[in-house]
């Protein structure tokens, strides 16, 4: 159901929640804890400046981290606004640095129907480029090589800066790969995923009259995540937001886990100083855990010396008591898993009432092995079972 008055859709919002979305002017940095209503915060305020500003739904930009989070926010405006939702720019990074270019792709040299390589294209061309230069493909990997490239365009380094950075022989091919794998993408009309947001920024810096058009057009930008933007994302964020400085950005420098994606946890760190008058916003009301819990979340990230300080709290009681279990390898932890779920089994517990979490996939394996030694009825969410991936069914075959 879309909404008419402010008091519809801020009745559900929390004192520092309600002030994120009504501090409308200059730029503002929410520090949003974990289940601390981010979302809500973003959604609501996006329908504050187009219900109670009178902004235009062409003139905002909201960027997320991945499609999924897209969708999401869509769907919530969608609920809040009705059909009028359907104007705005909500994107990725680089789905809206895509968008962008499509206009301004001439300026550069490339036709606007330009080809976007993916991971396997990407690849290809590195290899290729690699038996052009009489590289050998066993020293010289290609995929190796190409994280270098990627890594050398997130932090806006060009093939002619990067050949000033040479240090060794494995640089000079990374340094002669990165030249002609761009030639390449060039005489295509071919760029890659990097490129998107490596060849935005190039084109917003190296031509003012770009620039002015797309500052002019977003006169409102919100970003998610903030603390997992890299060099290129945090410079087009400034570029865009440089004049009107209405920049929102949502984030949490305790949950900065990507740093070897090319994450720099400085962006977020520095917001203030590199906007000047930023306001800064902690939402620490959680809606997800216990106090018992946020406790001790709270006692073992304050050991972290980089951070903004929050304290998070709950209003859904104590809770029980968080236990710890030391185990001396992952085998040790797999076993006393196991016994946690058979013991919760003979207790009447139903085995789709338990769940078990972990960090990356590779970790299921020992898990799995030790759930079906003890015949414990399983299933994996969000993809296959270990030795059912296809990569490992391969390796099992090729032995």
């Amino acid at each position: 159901m879309s909404v008419t008055s402010p008091e519809s859709y801020l009745a559900d919002l929390n004192a520092a929640q309600r002030e994120a979305v009504l501090e409308t002017e200059g730029p503002l940095l929410v520090i949003a804890g974990a289940g601390s209503g981010k979302t809500r915060v973003l959604t609501h305020r996006v329908g504050h400046l187009i219900t109670a500003c009178g902004v235009k739904t062409n003139e905002i930009l909201a960027i997320t981290f991945t499609n999924k989070a897209a969708n999401e926010m869509k769907e919530r405006l969608e609920d809040l606004l009705g059909p009028t939702a359907r104007g705005l720019w909500i994107l990725t990074f680089h789905a809206a640095c895509g968008r962008i270019l499509r206009r301004e792709a001439p300026r550069l040299g490339y036709r606007t129907n330009f080809t976007i390589y993916d991971q396997a294209d990407q690849i290809r061309l590195t290899k290729a480029c690699l038996e052009e230069l009489d590289r050998d493909p066993k020293r010289f990997v290609p995929r190796g090589i190409h994280a270098q490239i990627s890594t050398a365009k997130n932090n806006l380094v060009g093939p002619d800066e990067y050949k000033t950075r040479v240090a060794s022989f494995y640089d000079q091919t990374v340094a002669d790969t990165y030249e002609l794998y761009q030639r390449r993408l060039f005489t295509s009309n071919a760029v890659d995923f990097d490129d998107l947001l490596y060849l935005t920024v190039d084109v917003l810096e190296r031509f003012p009259e770009a620039l002015d058009r797309w500052r002019k057009a977003f006169r409102y930008v919100l970003v998610d995540e903030y603390q997992d933007t890299n060099h290129a994302q945090y410079r087009l964020l400034q570029l865009l937001a440089g004049e009107h400085k209405n920049l929102f950005a949502v984030g949490d420098p305790d949950q900065s886990i990507y740093a070897f994606r090319g994450a720099d946890i400085r962006n977020i760190l520095e917001f203030e100083r590199d906007f000047p008058g930023t306001r800064t916003i902690p939402l620490e009301q959680n809606y997800r855990s216990t106090n018992t819990i946020l406790r001790a979340a709270n006692h073992v990230i304050a050991n972290n010396r980089e951070r903004k300080p929050k304290n998070l709290f709950s209003e859904l009681g104590e809770g029980d008591p968080v236990r710890v279990y030391e185990v001396e390898d992952e085998h040790a932890e797999a076993r006393f898993v196991a016994a946690e779920i058979a013991g919760l089994v003979e207790e009447g517990f139903n085995g789709s009432e338990i769940g078990v979490f972990y960090r990356t996939n590779a970790q299921s394996r020992v898990l799995e092995d030790i759930l079906v030694r003890q015949a414990i009825a399983y299933q994996v969410v969000g993809g296959p079972r270990y030795y059912e991936r296809a990569e490992i069914k391969d390796l099992i075959a090729y032995l």
